[in-house]
């Protein structure tokens, strides 16, 4: 097999494949079997039909045809590898040659979108400036924190007094077009000011009392006369107040490992200038990868552009809105441009993922979206993720490498080490590019049972995956060797 590349453009390119006639002949035996056991000949058994005979039934062009739609996968993939090609997109093929006779070669070409070339600056060169992190900010943010906690283990009491923002209060709504009833709900309960309803109905609520009505106009957000506007009538049922516990040492031990509320206030004081740290390791990453996608002006294929704009709008079923088809176009090619990049680093880096590293990112991928590891990592491979998953995780190790090498100073001049503010045991999953902020109510209450994730299982089911793929490979090659 002899195959040649046109360089159409730096992410496109044209192949031309020549296959002669007898590197093309275990897949025409192979199509002459596989049709001869298909049909009836009298005088011969099936399967056991003379291939002159086959041809002379079916006719030599359904044999080829046969012979090439089984082989040019192939023989394509070998042409990818001897030309170190690497597709973004599926070929489109065009057979030009067809060997009609038994010594005539098999010719085809395959356009296709391929990974351009990106040559790598030294990272150890790039330098980039992040926030400083003010003491001042820390502590607002801890005290925020703490309020939160507060909030969280506060209890509702009820008052008799007019309603105000804050407060939790039961109502009835009912909606009117024209005197018509449009739709009525009993019992609800709503946070004064949280404006997750109807528009208005903060303002319609305030200063009312249990047993009281107000009538507003507001336009329906759902149903079937969506954006109409109806008249609403919301009456007040009960009305409750958040009440708080003092900021004691009692608190401190009901949220928290802690004895005393001077070392409760000190375990947020530091968490939350660890969160202002992963703030910076944030802006770092982001101002990094700016710079080398500024920097590289690396080309993406304008199919994979067009395609993704277009899944993306009509998922939000704006397909006219030339606006938003220019914003969504310029996200989708940045985020082309970062997953090239990352790719390219991956590979000069040698980027490997192990088995370990991909089961904690089926894990926690998992939780993300409230399911059982195992069924997740199970409905991975069903789906042939696993492979792009492994992938994602190949690009945060090359970004943390990354990372690892730029000169990272604040607006103060102070040297930022992005490996400070991931080491910590509670923060081992932010290793790499995930520097978040984690939520304070995980680290200081510890009242609910979240249960334990079995990692047995999900390394089981990993394994199965794994060699199912090896078995599925060597199933491959014996079938390649056989040809």
């Amino acid at each position: 097999m002899k195959s040649a590349v046109e360089t159409l453009s730096p992410t496109r390119v044209k192949m031309t494949v020549e296959v002669p006639s007898e590197e093309l002949k275990p897949s025409v035996d192979a199509a002459l079997k596989a049709i001869g056991s298909q049909i009836n000949v009298p005088g011969f058994r099936r399967g056991k039909v003379p291939s002159r005979i086959i041809e002379q039934r079916v006719g030599r062009g359904a044999v080829l045809q046969e012979a090439v739609n089984q082989a040019l996968p192939d023989f394509y993939g070998q042409a990818l590898i001897e030309n170190e090609l690497k597709p973004l997109s599926q070929p489109e093929v065009d057979i030009t040659e067809v060997p009609v006779n038994d010594t005539d070669q098999l010719v085809f070409t395959a356009e296709l979108d391929v990974r351009p070339p990106i040559e790598l600056p030294d990272f150890a060169g790039i330098s980039v400036q992040v926030d400083a992190v003010d003491e001042s900010d820390v502590a607002e943010f801890a005290a925020e924190q703490l309020e939160e906690l507060r909030q969280r283990v506060g209890s509702l009491v009820g008052v008799e007094r007019a309603a105000a923002d804050g407060d939790f209060v039961t109502i009835d709504l009912r909606g009117t077009i024209d005197d018509e009833e449009i739709d009525a709900v009993e019992g609800v309960s709503y946070e004064i000011g949280s404006a997750s309803m109807i528009e208005g109905l903060d303002d319609a609520l305030t200063g009312l009392s249990a047993g009281e009505s107000k009538t507003f106009t507001a336009a329906l957000a759902g149903g079937d006369r969506v954006g109409e506007d109806a008249q609403i009538t919301v009456t007040l049922t009960a009305v409750k107040e958040r009440e708080l516990p003092e900021l004691d040492d009692d608190f401190a031990q009901e949220v928290s490992e802690f004895e005393t509320l001077d070392e409760l206030r000190e375990a947020v004081l530091e968490r939350s200038r660890q969160a202002k740290g992963f703030e910076q390791g944030l802006q770092a990453r982001d101002k990094v990868l700016e710079q080398l996608l500024e920097t590289l002006s690396i080309p993406v294929p304008e199919s994979l552009v067009e395609a993704e704009v277009h899944q993306h709008l009509a998922g939000e079923d704006r397909l006219e809105d030339e606006e938003h088809r220019g914003e969504v176009d310029s996200e989708a090619r940045k985020a082309l441009q970062t997953q090239l990049l990352l790719d390219a680093i991956v590979e000069a880096e040698e980027v490997q993922v192990t088995q370990q590293e991909l089961i904690e990112y089926l894990v926690n991928a998992a939780q993300q979206y409230g399911m059982d590891p195992a069924t997740f990592a199970k409905a991975m491979d069903d789906g042939d993720q696993v492979a792009g998953m492994a992938g994602e995780v190949a690009r945060r190790k090359a970004l943390a490498s990354v990372l690892e090498r730029v000169q990272v100073t604040d607006a103060e001049g102070n040297v930022v080490d992005l490996n400070a503010i991931t080491d910590g045991e509670e923060d081992e999953d932010l290793e790499g590019v995930d520097f978040e902020a984690e939520d304070f109510e995980e680290d200081f209450e510890d009242d609910e049972d979240e249960g334990e994730v079995d990692e047995a299982r999900v390394q089981e089911i990993v394994d199965a995956i794994g060699e199912a793929k090896a078995q599925e490979d060597a199933d491959n090659n014996e079938d390649a060797d056989n040809k």
